[in-house]
């Protein structure tokens, strides 16, 4: 035995740095997801991603959560990944200030494990339309039901207070402050920060696929999840003013390419960002009567750059715009915080208009231009004696060689010397000396 003990000693002296290691790598492992905005497609995708990350590394997931809510598509999607997931999933409403509004007070209830920041607040989970709107009371009433369902089976076991509160979100849209849910129990921690928030949930045990699972939290080394470029640009498009500058330079871009023939460039920028801006309308609650008047616009707009009308038509197609735009996105119902700010929708419309109004300026001054091409084009310009002009002669002008005369009267220009034209004569180009000094 004191060999072993020596040889175990002299190979930890060796191997100095294995031990510090090796406790390093028993401390959990805990991986951080943050969702900010309404619950899309492109949040469930990012969950989705991060559990299974976690779940490869057998990690917790932190799902650090900031939402005003989601469609009843999303919340099923993302209650489901929770509740399948084979690693524990902490759901965190923060930071201060942050919300777990309609949806996201369901995909609280769904964590294994639930914590509020102080200053945040949960609930107001009523249904509502697809376009923000009030429900039918038949179609209300279903829904409603399945929701409050789902409340009971998640919250069952956090007793009869956390399920009146659940249940009142979604009758009466109630919301509560972080202290009130962890005195009603619907959530188990209020925490300052994640390292409180491991301090708070270190020794518990939640139940994890069936299983009961102790949370060993205490050395847990935090590690962020951050959204690919693809998520982050898709969420962004929940955001309706982005959703409305891409349609509105989509459409300027367009109308430049209609303008201006074969300069591909805006015509590819107009596809990709009515594209992308197409995609966000998939998203948010918008009535798409809106488009009818854009679609209006465009034509306003396209129809004053090819027969001009001295501006009226565009001014008709500003006013088609803002008002399309505002029905679009702000319509009665629509939540706050998905509507689209009017002095920005102004300010596109105006510099749409301003757009146009130099397209048809330059538009109107090409089409009262006189004609530049051929001999009349010539009048003016200076060229060279090619063969004495002596009355009649050659010169060169514009890269050309013209046959040239001046008057009988007129001494003879020789070879080299620079004239000017002044007038046409069929085929024939009336010249007269030129001098550099006086021009």
């Amino acid at each position: 035995m004191p060999r072993l003990a020596l040889i175990a000693l002299v190979g930890s002296w060796f191997l100095g740095g294995v031990p510090a290691a090796a406790a390093q790598q028993a401390a959990p492992q805990v991986y951080v997801l943050q969702i900010d905005g309404p619950l899309t497609q492109a949040s469930a995708e990012y969950l989705d991603r991060g559990l299974a990350i976690a779940e490869r590394a057998g990690a917790v997931v932190v799902l650090e959560l900031d939402t005003p809510g989601g469609s009843i598509d999303v919340l099923n999607r993302m209650v489901q990944s929770i509740r399948g997931s084979t690693v524990p999933v902490v759901v965190y409403v923060a930071p201060a200030g942050a919300i777990a509004g309609s949806a996201g007070t369901i995909v609280v209830l769904a964590g294994h494990a639930a914590a509020m920041a102080p200053e945040t607040a949960i609930g107001a989970a009523s249904p509502v339309g697809g376009q923000g709107e009030d429900l039918g009371q038949t179609e209300s009433a279903k829904i409603r039901e399945i929701l409050k369902a789902t409340a009971r089976t998640l919250a069952a076991w956090r007793g009869e207070p956390a399920l009146r509160l659940a249940q009142a979100t979604i009758d009466e849209a109630a919301a509560a402050s972080a202290q009130e849910a962890l005195d009603a129990r619907m959530i188990d921690a209020i925490a300052g920060n994640l390292d409180d928030l491991f301090r708070q949930l270190d020794g518990r045990t939640v139940t994890v696929a069936g299983a009961p699972t102790v949370l060993h939290l205490a050395l847990a080394q935090a590690e962020p999840v951050p959204p690919t470029f693809v998520e982050r640009l898709l969420q962004a498009l929940t955001n309706p003013n982005l959703v409305f500058l891409l349609l509105s330079l989509g459409l300027q871009a367009l109308l430049i390419e209609l303008s201006h023939p074969g300069a591909w460039v805006p015509g590819f920028i107009g596809v990709v960002a009515l594209s992308l801006g197409a995609y966000g309308l998939g998203i948010l609650p918008v009535n798409w009567f809106g488009l009818v008047f854009l679609a209006a616009a465009l034509g306003l707009f396209v129809l004053d750059v090819k027969a001009p009308t001295h501006g009226a038509l565009t001014a008709a197609g500003l006013g088609s715009f803002i008002l399309g735009a505002l029905i679009l996105f702000n319509s009665p119902g629509t939540p706050s915080f998905q509507r689209v700010s009017v002095p920005l929708v102004v300010a596109m419309g105006a510099l749409t208009a301003g757009l146009f109004a130099v397209l048809l300026s330059l538009v109107v001054r090409a089409q009262r231009r006189p004609v530049e091409v051929g001999a009349p084009a010539l009048v003016g310009r200076i060229g060279e004696v090619r063969q004495r002009v002596a009355p009649l002669g050659q010169i060169q002008v514009a890269g050309e060689l013209w046959a040239a005369e001046i008057d009988p009267h007129d001494a003879p220009i020789e070879p080299g010397q620079l004239v000017e034209v002044t007038g046409v004569d069929g085929l024939r180009l009336r010249i007269r000396p030129w001098d550099r000094k006086t021009g």
